[in-house]
């Protein structure tokens, strides 16, 4: 097994080994460090709420900054979660399976016990707890742990690129794909369907894409037309990444729930919220009046606390409106270096949160061979040249497909963006070749 560099410190958008050697950290690492590395702001408040209050259990204690937070994240959330609830956990999959567990305790507190279904769409991830595993849909995440899983169903994702018929318009794709949940929910009994989950913008498994106009709306319709609860997953796309606050603020739906992590502690402390929405929240409150789950760790003083400071430093720097403004200069960077590469199929994303989709045959689209590694390659060739990035295998179909994410910090500037695109270029000449001929 490679043992990887030791990394020593950070400074701003780079990383540092131990070796002296400098990353340009064009991916976050898997997309968390939003604010980069060692911003003062976040560093002083962590240092701070140590010295004041490490930890106390929540069947005990709420704190400040856990209360502070939430207010502030509610205030900050879509219309409908102004009377609505947050809970603080320690990452993306800890917040995904309190997704799934408060789905399931509302209908139960509303006496609709029949309904334990979940749907999500096929290529997605949802994080790598079992429940959180299990309404995954990327088959190679799934295999090793398929007997420990629950059942779910998935439908078709939204991706265009991949899957739109020929001479069919986005439009009407997007609402094909869509109606695939109404079937699913007929097909399962409207009674029995809980909640169906999908990314506002798909990450890791597929890179970086984004619905086409209109399929959040028309699934917003078929989940209030059965009772559905939408659980947006905003984990990765979320919390300015997409150059909005909420990646699903963009497609002018409400979700019912809302999971976030990684820009939440960008990096400085581990901590993960499910927001619930006030009708939610009413439901539990008229019955039990408590989330039926629980971690030692959860609302974490320290973690909310470097939060708010993250929360804090967006708002005063006014990143969010920097990421839609960076990230069109990074698209346009990126198409003018690779839109003629015969091997990217496909440039895709929103804000800083964008992929180059490899192939092997631009014309038809076609993967290379899962045995190339082609995504390991690059990983490892780009940190050669002092990039870091985020490839990733099974882009196509689960199991073939590559794609390379970037999902850089707020804090990047212009030369970085254009290093960016040199090294990645360096990488990808270094490493293609050697590939497409021995495919």
């Amino acid at each position: 097994m490679r043992t990887p560099p030791v990394a020593l410190r950070g400074e701003g958008v780079y990383l540092v080994d131990r070796e002296g050697r400098r990353y340009l950290d064009a991916s976050g690492g898997a997309a968390v460090s939003c604010l980069g590395h060692g911003h003062p702001r976040v560093v002083e408040a962590v240092r701070r709420q140590v010295g004041e209050l490490a930890y106390a259990h929540t069947s005990f204690f709420t704190s400040d900054p856990a209360e502070k937070l939430a207010r502030r994240l509610i205030d900050m959330a879509p219309t409908g979660f102004g009377a609505g609830r947050v809970a603080f956990v320690g990452s993306g999959s800890e917040a995904m399976e309190a997704a799934l567990k408060l789905a399931r305790q509302y209908f139960v507190e509303r006496g609709e016990h029949k309904r334990h279904r979940f749907i999500s769409r096929r290529m997605s991830y949802h994080g790598n707890t079992l429940g959180a595993l299990a309404v995954g849909g990327h088959p190679g995440r799934r295999a090793l742990y398929q007997p420990l899983l629950v059942e779910t169903t998935q439908i078709a994702p939204c991706h265009p690129y991949r899957f739109r018929a020929e001479g069919e318009s986005l439009e009407a794709y997007g609402l094909r794909v869509a109606d695939e949940l109404e079937t699913a929910i007929e097909r399962l009994g409207p009674e029995t369907v809980a909640a169906f989950v999908a990314e506002p913008v798909v990450g890791a498994t597929l890179g970086t894409v984004p619905p086409v106009s209109g399929y959040f709306r028309r699934i917003r319709e078929i989940c209030d037309r059965f009772g559905v609860l939408l659980i947006a997953d905003e984990v990765m796309c979320g919390m300015g990444r997409c150059g909005t606050t909420f990646a699903i603020e963009q497609e002018r739906v409400t979700p019912d729930l809302i999971t976030i992590a990684k820009g939440l502690g960008a990096g400085y402390q581990p901590i993960g919220a499910l927001l619930a929405h006030e009708r939610v929240a009413a439901a539990i409150a008229a019955g039990s009046g408590s989330l039926a789950h629980g971690h030692t760790y959860m609302s974490h003083a320290v973690s909310c606390a470097a939060g708010l400071a993250v929360l804090d430093a967006m708002e005063s720097d006014k990143l969010v409106p920097r990421v839609a403004a960076l990230g069109r200069e990074l698209q346009a960077a990126l198409e003018r270096s690779f839109g003629a590469h015969p091997h990217v199929g496909d440039i895709r994303g929103r804000g800083l949160f964008w992929s180059l989709e490899l192939v092997r045959d631009r014309a038809r689209k076609a993967p290379f061979s899962p045995e190339a590694r082609l995504a390991a390659r690059v990983k490892t060739m780009a940190q050669e040249r002092g990039l870091i990035c985020y490839p990733s295998s099974g882009t196509a179909d689960g199991i073939a497909g590559d794609h390379v994410l970037l999902a850089p910090p707020y804090i990047i500037g212009s030369g970085q963006i254009e290093e960016i695109v040199v090294k990645l270029s360096a990488t990808l000449s270094a490493v293609l070749p050697d590939v497409a001929d021995a495919a």
